[in-house]
């Protein structure tokens, strides 16, 4: 990962020696041909045997795809679109199962994905479907449909706040001869109310970009429905005091790390969503917030319970990880939106959680 360490090296230079932690984590996963989600260095896997760095629910699963594709029917049917459309979409394990399950309901699969690289790998799996399945590399001025991502906020590159006494430092990166190191510099940006609690010597994540996103699909979105699946916690509960050293973490042969200033390129960077402040975005540029719950009670409320009658000890240990507690049931959240009809999502039935928001 040289080229890419000489090239953040560079912009730190250009930048008076100085670099935003959002913007070297930008460079880190998105760098043309360099950066994580960018080079062509697998990803995805269920075992650190595969040369994969993690793993997600649709590779864990297809019981996930399965569950999340009664949803999108059902939001497809009520608003009376037929595209789906997909941020982010990783292997297109969980595209190959919602074309799989959704069938003739789904007249086109749109894909919106930065990495060229991933997006190859997306149409070797998706082969099959080719037909229905088109690739976007950004997002378009106006959609119709029903809007997925699984594990996109996360990867979003977010800006980091230290706490000095009374006052807030912007936490950006550095060069200490070929060493990455942070550095903080005064700001004028103003941390999360729910943040103000923080501890001194506290290091929080402030999700500007994942909140514009956010922002930007509801003012695009015409008719129909958002969900979205991923790791992290409404405010009062993000912004703990015992969370005091934020939640940026990184990923590679199925360990995780805390420190993304070594071996850039070479492991994912994510940070846990703020669900918070991705609702809010969203609700105050034209969405309705139609749900919040953990994933476990999603899928429940999906049918998952029905599809494993009889089903094998494989199909049946692999589904416990999607619910149990201690593994993606809790941790993991699903966030709902709709736009331009009303709309009472299976998913959240039960369990609902907005009012934690």
């Amino acid at each position: 990962m040289a080229a890419l360490a000489r090239l953040i090296r560079l912009a730190i230079e250009r930048n008076d020696g100085w670099l935003p932690f959002d913007r070297f984590m930008a460079m880190a996963l998105y760098a043309p041909g360099l950066g994580y989600y960018a080079n062509a260095g697998r990803k995805f896997g269920a075992w650190p045997g595969s040369g994969s760095d993690f793993i997600t629910a649709p590779e864990l699963s297809p019981l996930f795809g399965a569950m999340l594709a009664r949803q999108v029917r059902q939001a497809l049917e009520a608003s009376g679109t037929d595209e789906v459309w997909e941020f982010g979409a990783g292997s297109g394990a969980l595209a190959a199962q919602l074309l799989d399950e959704l069938g003739d309901t789904l007249r086109r699969y749109v894909i919106v994905d930065v990495s060229g690289t991933l997006q190859a790998r997306q149409r070797e799996r998706l082969e099959a479907h080719r037909r229905r399945v088109e690739w976007l590399d950004s997002l378009p001025r106006s959609l119709s449909g029903v809007v997925v991502g699984n594990e996109v906020l996360d990867a979003m590159p977010v800006q980091l706040l230290q706490r000095a006494g009374e006052n807030w430092l912007e936490r950006g990166v550095a060069c200490e001869g070929e060493r990455f190191i942070f550095a903080d510099r005064p700001t004028a940006l103003e941390p999360p109310k729910a943040a103000l609690a923080m501890p001194d010597g506290s290091t929080i994540e402030i999700h500007a970009q994942a909140e514009a996103f956010i922002a930007t699909l509801a003012e695009r979105v015409e008719v129909g429905a958002a969900f979205f699946v991923d790791y992290g916690f409404p405010a009062h509960e993000y912004y703990h005091p015992q969370r005091s050293g934020g939640t940026v973490m990184c990923h590679r042969a199925h360990l995780a790390d805390p420190d993304p200033l070594t071996d850039v390129g070479a492991k994912d960077i994510t940070a846990h969503v703020d669900f918070t402040g991705v609702a809010l975005a969203g609700q105050e540029a034209g969405f309705d917030v139609v749900g919040y719950t953990s994933q476990a009670r999603f899928l429940l409320n999906c049918g998952i319970l029905d599809r494993l009658e009889g089903a094998d000890v494989r199909v049946t240990s692999t589904a416990q990880m999607l619910l149990a507690e201690h593994e993606m049931g809790e941790l993991f959240k699903v966030l709902g939106f709709a736009k331009g009809w009303d709309f009472a999502p299976v998913g959240f039935a039960a369990g609902d959680r907005r009012h934690t928001l």
